[in-house]
């Protein structure tokens, strides 16, 4: 078979980029978004939190029933498409709620009792790309199924604070309201409609067309002209009856008893319309406009509309990217661990033996990155203790010819200590190493 000439070789073609708001992550990076995950799986499992993870595409009727046909996600932000081969409507999960809800439902999983859950993804929104905002963006929430009362609001809540504490981010707000019960919705509904239509002058088009099919969203405004009309316009708070105001201040209660400020945001309202009593935001101001970090609250009525048996529910979600840049931004910088040990290989030959000593050590928990060579060779000893440096690594492992031929192999210090080395027979390499890295032996 004769070798392909260069008149054969195919055109190179032009590269290709990410979607605009979908990006790569790439390393480091990518070890600061595991060290928050891990994280998040220990706070969760502390909690008796157990992970669920839902298809990224679901039927399109599952968000327009569970969001609410006249909510931005829905009218707007929404990847929908049409199956090629069964012309079902499809949608990238702009959410996992409606997802989540859907699995308990089909999969009947309160047949004994409420359920704790908690998962991790990407979701998508067609909506202008910007800091902490992208087209794919990745969230981090925890759903209670199956639990009425204002305990459960609490504990989400004081979870979600935990995990601040714990990852070291500072200067979050947590605001509070209630959105009371669908009746008492209603009789704040029919007042915002006649207040708001005497003040159709300060109205942007997207108020007025809403302002008969969903007021509540007007409450949420960012348009500053509107602003004062706003904070005059009828508060839910007033409308609502004893049984939420009592929901709402047991909530309150503990929070208090727990030590956990909070403020009340009578406007508060959030983007879903399947709330009702508890809702809550942590914001901050270090992130512009984008300063919700997560949010959430009380959804009693969506299982029933999603096809199951009543049963109450409630949760919360967080950006992943914006928490992290918050992290950034108060000058947080989650650790980028190294491999423990860098295995500098002076000749090719000894190959087999050092991978053969690599596989045991690996075997015993210890992190080891080769040296890989280039061509023929394996690149000078400067450049691989460079290399060695660069790596993070606390220890160099030097598989030298006349070590070797004694049986031994070199360990070199590269932090602690650095320039101190020591001889060590391969029989016991794995359990000096252990030693020096503190590590319980294997």
């Amino acid at each position: 078979m004769t070798a392909q000439t260069s008149a054969t070789k195919p055109a190179k073609a032009a590269p290709l980029s990410a979607v605009k708001g979908m990006n790569d992550l790439l390393p480091p990076d990518s070890a600061r978004w595991e060290w928050l995950e891990d994280k998040v799986r220990h706070l969760m499992a502390r909690f008796a939190y157990r992970n669920l993870r839902t298809p990224i595409v679901e039927p399109t009727a599952l968000f327009v029933r569970g969001l609410g046909e006249v909510t931005d996600i829905v009218e707007k932000e929404m990847y929908s498409f049409e199956d090629r081969l069964n012309g079902e409507q499809l949608t990238l999960r702009p959410e996992s709620t409606a997802g989540v809800v859907r699995a308990v439902v089909e999969h009947n999983m309160l047949y004994d009792g409420g359920k704790r859950l908690y998962y991790m993804g990407p979701m998508f929104r067609h909506e202008r790309p910007q800091r902490g905002r992208y087209r794919q963006f990745h969230q981090i929430g925890a759903e209670a199924l199956g639990f009425a009362g204002a305990e459960v609001d609490a504990e989400l809540i004081l979870m979600a604070n935990a995990l601040w504490q714990e990852l070291g981010i500072k200067d979050v707000v947590l605001e509070l309201n209630s959105l009371g019960q669908p009746q008492e919705r209603a009789a704040h509904r029919a007042a915002l409609i006649a207040y708001f239509e005497q003040h159709t002058d300060v109205m942007d088009e997207e108020a007025k067309r809403r302002l008969h099919s969903n007021p509540l969203r007007l409450l949420d405004t960012k348009n500053p002209a509107m602003q004062a009309m706003v904070e005059a316009a009828p508060k839910l708070i007033d409308f609502l009856g004893e049984a939420s105001l009592a929901h709402f201040n047991a909530v309150r209660a503990i929070l208090d008893a727990c030590g956990v400020a909070y403020r009340i945001n009578p406007r508060l309202v959030r983007g879903m319309d399947y709330y009702n009593l508890t809702v809550f935001e942590f914001v901050t101001q270090s992130l512009g406009s984008q300063g919700t970090i997560c949010g959430g609250g009380r959804y009693d009525y969506l299982i029933e509309q999603m096809g199951g048996k009543p049963a109450p529910a409630v949760g919360w979600a967080l950006g992943v990217e914006r928490v992290l840049e918050l992290l950034k931004e108060q000058g947080e910088q989650p650790p980028v661990p190294g491999p423990h040990v860098y295995a500098i290989v002076p000749d090719a030959s000894a190959l087999p033996l050092v991978h053969h000593t690599l596989q045991g050590l690996r075997a015993a928990g210890v992190s080891v990155q080769m040296h890989a060579g280039t061509g023929e060779g394996m690149g000078s000893m400067k450049s691989q203790f460079k290399k060695a440096d660069g790596s993070g690594a606390a220890l160099a492992l030097i598989f030298g010819a006349d070590e070797l031929s004694r049986g031994e192999v070199v360990i070199k210090h590269l932090r602690d200590g650095a320039g101190a080395q020591e001889n060590c027979p391969l029989s016991q390499v794995s359990a000096r190493l252990q030693q020096l890295l503190g590590m319980a032996a294997v």
